[in-house]
């Protein structure tokens, strides 16, 4: 019998040529076009799925993205067009939660993140989609949290000073009002278990921080993993709430449903706080 992610592979597979070309992009070489998903979505949900690098689907997305990096460590995921933050750090979180974080070319990536903080520790892309308010004048949530989660799967997380990065997040918690040029927010969609990690919401945002120390022994923290932890059932599985609407023919995040691979980020989550 094929397995669960096996099925999910397959469904994922069967898309790979929508947007024109291989591996999920467009003829013109566009790596973020979500129609339905993108390269760098698929690349995040296999690494979900636990499909080893040297599957031929993902090495070849992969490629697409080393081939997007620039000397100086920016990504261009599309021929035309600024290269944003959210870019970098999405680019960077998808070779990485693939185990491609030893690459030099990764490590330049991951080296220009470091070096292009905000003021106040986060990452801002510069740019005014809802305007100048003060409210933009910070970084954005969204992206602060995907560099974060790149950081933290290249295990070297803790050893680059990022605790100024991990306390914007802290902030928000606090703040919940949107924030950043991009407007990200804490409301009700973001208390709803989203699943796979692809946006900023609860669980992306506890999984993340539950790798850095500052974070695991904060308050703002801890208030929400136990608003995580409300959304087990009582067989303490975890229940998908708002799935991506691309995503939601996936077995592994069922609307209303527990999910086991979600169950297994949620565990991950509890032995990090134990150790």
């Amino acid at each position: 019998m094929k397995t669960m992610h096996d099925r999910d592979l397959e469904r994922l597979l069967s898309t790979r040529h929508d947007n024109g070309a291989d591996f999920w992009a467009t003829p013109d070489g566009r790596l973020g076009i979500e129609k339905p998903i993108s390269t760098l979505t698929a690349m995040l949900v296999m690494s979900e799925l636990r499909v080893h690098k040297s599957h031929e689907a993902l090495h070849g997305a992969a490629e697409l993205v080393f081939d997007a990096i620039k000397d100086d460590g920016r990504v261009r995921i599309s021929p035309k067009g600024s290269i944003y933050p959210c870019h970098n750090a999405l680019a960077a979180a998808a070779l990485c939660r693939n185990g491609y974080c030893g690459d030099s070319r990764v490590v330049r990536v991951l080296e220009h993140l470091r070096s292009t903080r905000y003021d106040d520790g986060g990452w801002r892309c510069n740019k005014s989609t809802f305007g100048h308010g003060p409210e933009t004048n910070f970084s954005n949530p969204g992206v602060t949290l995907m560099a974060l989660d790149a950081f933290r799967c290249a295990g070297i997380h803790e050893g680059m000073d990022l605790d100024e990065a991990v306390e914007t997040l802290l902030d928000h918690w606090t703040v919940r009002v949107p924030t950043g040029p991009c407007h990200y927010g804490m409301g009700t969609l973001f208390m709803q278990v989203e699943y796979p990690f692809l946006r900023y919401n609860l669980f992306y945002y506890v999984y993340v921080l539950s790798f850095y120390s500052k974070a695991r022994g904060d308050w703002r923290f801890r208030e929400a993993l136990d608003a995580l932890g409300r959304k087990l059932d009582n067989d303490g599985r975890l229940i998908v709430e708002r799935p991506s609407k691309k995503l939601e023919k996936l077995d592994i995040c069922r609307k209303g449903e527990p999910s086991e691979a979600a169950t297994g980020r949620y565990d991950e989550i509890i032995r990090n706080m134990e150790s």
